[in-house]
């Protein structure tokens, strides 16, 4: 064998791995405690064998009496604070529909000082915001308050079992048994924009920079707050369902993975991504707007890993041209209208529609390793249809928004019949999986393989990985081997043909890198089934498990059920690629932790839920082995200090002034002296970090006409030394705008210690800028 030899990178990584060896020791030592968990005490097998009913916890106890509802709720992450049961009001039942109730609540977090989720590079921490963050919840309930349901979905990149544990017990602390862990989907957009910080498996807690718990209760609170809302807002109603297509907005960004499923299989389907929308239309009795859904099957990754701002990506747009219509008069994030866009099975479906090209040449490099001649991988990036990221997430954006609305005012269809719900806990590491009556397989421990860090062409990762590796390399096996120990022969047997890069579930120090337990759950409306997965499924493996479950449903005689799949719901467990395309171990199939039979046991399962749901057997359900709760996590890796001013200067004031006047089309900026914007996740006395404000010369008062919330505003972050930093404020200033007198006001919070030893207090603080004038021409 041939010597060999280490690029420049790769000896920098050396000594670079060689230093965190040590300093991770170190850290080790002082920040983890492991100890501090809540045990697993359910059954612990893996299948969805009915065993009985539930017995009633010894912690959470059995609820019963609101509406009917008896059932037990396993015990909690954290410990339940007194119930306060709050009922619904009192609701005639003779009616023709649903109650239904649309709430929406920030659930933003820091948007300075983190890493965002979702590309899992390196530096790319927020600096700043583009547009903040929402959780909107649909709840629907039976006319005699029978049964209920609860769809979440929520602007981050994907939830977190932390997160999904403590909304339970927050609700449960509220509503007693109304809402709980079988009748509430928590669904992530998959915003690759959205702050990390949120999770407890110490391989995203590694990738956020550690656990923010100034991040996950800011998103907790939303959360919880968003159903609070629709709980109280709940009014008779209809539900209406439509389905078309959307075109020009996708491509399958493993196109070669997706050749590798059966010919047969794919000549069933016009193209390699579900171009297909589904739209639930909610109205009152009167036919007035309440709220729409969508399920769409796209990465929101139109912005790309050279972006700083916190933002919800291209279906985020969508969501906010529609409630803009919608709720004319309002500001963004207000009124009645809550439009919620929902991801599907999106694991290999990219916006960026242009396609790969090599950024140094110009070339194609549509290939199956996603190179190029020169610089390899790296330089293998996809593109979207704009002149630069924030142009393809609007266009993208639009497109989307334009056929939800469509769909959404032709919706024609009514939606009727019983609701129901069936959800189990799974230990996903030891499924067996019944392939025919003399063969079986199972899934694996968690790993991850070479491919994973290649990245994909929505986001290199910059290292020397290539997507399609099947091979192991020496040298970054030696590295691993010596870091974290060889993995075993039992898990490398496992994964074949997938060459591990990181045996993650043979590690478990300072906690699991990665989930053993996930939720399978299905919620039904009449004949609509939302099915609830725990991670993303490629476009060829959702069909599949859509076709099982409706399957499924029809045996047991409920036919003609539209099956959606709801995307990163309730646990992140990375991707699910077929058996086929895991053969060609691209960055999607490297990433499908639990092996090449993930996608064969989530049918098995789903397909149990469905007949447990259609014959009326849920009750007779094992509820598996309960997931851990870890106390003590990574604390974050920046730390917090004091916000100082420049000499002669306060919080707030004006360092840059705009200009005395602007035409439309053009950008309003000025620069104040700021204050860490994580401050304000913690003391949240504001509700905005900038206001654009009109003279109105009728009452002599400022009237707001954009917020932080607005797409036409940016709000950046300068972070300088010794805890001073500028807060820069930008108004891209539409055609729409209206010709008259503005200025811009900016609201921050400082963290000031006066003692060394007494705790440090957050106090707020505004600016204003000079007034400055907008005009259609000069």
């Amino acid at each position: 064998m041939a010597k060999r030899t280490f690029s420049m990178l790769e000896s920098f990584l050396i000594f670079l791995l060689v230093v965190m060896t040590a300093i991770t020791v170190a850290l080790l030592s002082l920040l983890f405690i492991t100890s501090g968990t809540i045990e697993n005490h359910k059954a612990k097998g893996p299948g969805l064998i009915p065993q009985g009913p539930c017995k009633p916890d010894t912690q959470g106890g059995t609820y019963s009496g609101i509406h009917g509802f008896s059932t037990t709720q396993g015990s909690m992450a954290t410990q339940s604070s007194p119930v306060t049961l709050i009922p619904d009001p009192p609701f005639p039942n003779n009616f023709s529909g649903y109650y239904i109730g649309v709430g929406r609540a920030d659930c933003t977090g820091q948007v300075a000082d983190i890493a965002l989720m979702g590309y899992g590079k390196s530096g790319q921490n927020a600096r700043g915001l583009l547009t903040r963050l929402y959780s909107r919840a649909f709840i629907v309930a039976e006319p005699d308050g029978s049964s209920r349901m609860a769809f979440i979905t929520i602007e981050i990149g994907m939830v977190s079992q932390r997160l999904r544990l403590e909304v339970l017990n927050r609700l449960k602390s509220k509503y007693g048994s109304l809402y709980r862990r079988d009748n509430v989907i928590l669904s992530g957009t998959h915003t690759h924009s959205a702050p990390a910080g949120f999770f407890q498996y110490t391989l995203f807690v590694l990738a956020s920079e550690g656990f923010s718990n100034r991040t996950f209760e800011y998103m907790v609170s939303g959360i919880v707050k968003s159903i609070e809302m629709a709980h109280t807002n709940m009014k008779p109603g209809k539900i209406f369902i439509n389905k078309g297509n959307v075109a020009g907005v996708q491509i399958n960004r493993s196109p070669f993975s997706y050749l590798k499923n059966p010919p047969s299989e794919r000549a069933r389907y016009s193209s390699n991504t579900d171009k297909e929308m589904v739209v639930l239309k909610m109205v009152n009795l009167n036919g007035e707007d309440l709220g729409l859904v969508s399920w769409f099957a796209i990465h929101p990754v139109s912005m790309n890993n050279t972006n700083h701002l916190v933002n919800s990506d291209n279906v985020g747009y969508a969501a906010y041209l529609l409630e803009q219509e919608k709720n004319r008069g309002h500001l963004p994030g207000q009124g009645p209208f809550v439009a919620g866009f929902a991801s599907s099975n999106l694991g290999d479906v990219s916006p960026n529609i242009l396609g790969p090209h090599c950024v140094n040449t110009g070339e194609s490099c549509d290939n199956p390793n996603s190179t190029c001649p020169i610089g390899g991988s790296s330089m293998c990036i996809a593109h979207g249809p704009g002149h630069d990221m924030l142009d393809s997430t609007q266009i993208i954006g639009r497109m989307i928004y334009q056929k939800a609305k469509e769909l959404y005012t032709s919706a024609s269809q009514e939606v009727s019949g019983p609701v129901a719900a069936a959800h189990q806990w799974v230990n996903m590491t030891d499924v067996t999986v019944q392939v025919n009556a003399t063969h079986a397989v199972k899934t694996c421990k968690p790993a991850l393989g070479y491919s994973f860090a290649a990245g994909t062409i929505d986001g290199v990762s910059g290292l020397n990985f290539t997507q399609g590796t099947t091979e192991g390399d020496p040298f970054w096996d030696t590295i691993r081997d010596q870091l974290l120990g060889r993995p075993s022969e039992e898990i490398k047997e496992c994964h074949k043909p997938k060459p591990i890069l990181l045996h993650t579930g043979e590690l478990t120090k300072p906690h699991p890198w990665h989930p053993d337990i996930v939720d399978v759950q299905i919620i039904t409306i009449g004949s609509l089934a939302i099915a609830a997965i725990p991670g993303e499924f490629t476009t060829m493996s959702g069909r599949r498990l859509r076709e099982a479950v409706k399957t499924e449903f029809a045996l047991y005689g409920i036919r003609n059920m539209t099956v959606v799949i709801s995307g990163l719901c309730n646990v992140y467990s990375h991707y699910i690629t077929t058996y086929e395309e895991y053969q060609a171990q691209r960055y999607e199939a490297a990433s499908t932790i639990y092996g090449p039979h993930t996608l064969s046991a989530y049918i098995q399962l789903f397909r149990a839920l469905a007949k447990a749901i259609a014959t009326d057997t849920v009750a007779n359900m094992s509820s598996g082995p309960e997931p851990p709760f870890f106390k003590q996590l990574i604390a974050p890796f920046i730390l917090n200090i004091v916000d100082r001013t420049p000499i002669g200067k306060h919080f707030g004031d004006v360092l840059q002034p705009p200009r005395p006047k602007y035409r439309v089309g053009e950008v309003a900026a000025v620069t104040f002296v700021g204050a860490n914007p994580k401050n304000s996740a913690e003391n949240q006395t504001h509700v905005t970090f900038l206001t654009v404000e009109k003279y109105e010369d009728s009452t002599a008062t400022w009237k707001i006409m954009y917020n932080d919330a607005s797409w036409e505003t940016k709000f950046y972050w300068h972070k300088g030394l010794l805890g001073r930093s500028n807060a820069t404020i930008e108004w891209h200033i539409p055609d729409t705008a209206q010709p008259g007198i503005y200025r811009i006001r900016y609201f921050g919070h400082n963290r000031k210690q006066d003692q060394l030893l007494k705790p440090a207090v957050i106090l707020p603080f505004e600016g204003t800028s000079s007034a400055f004038e907008v005009v259609t021409t000069y």
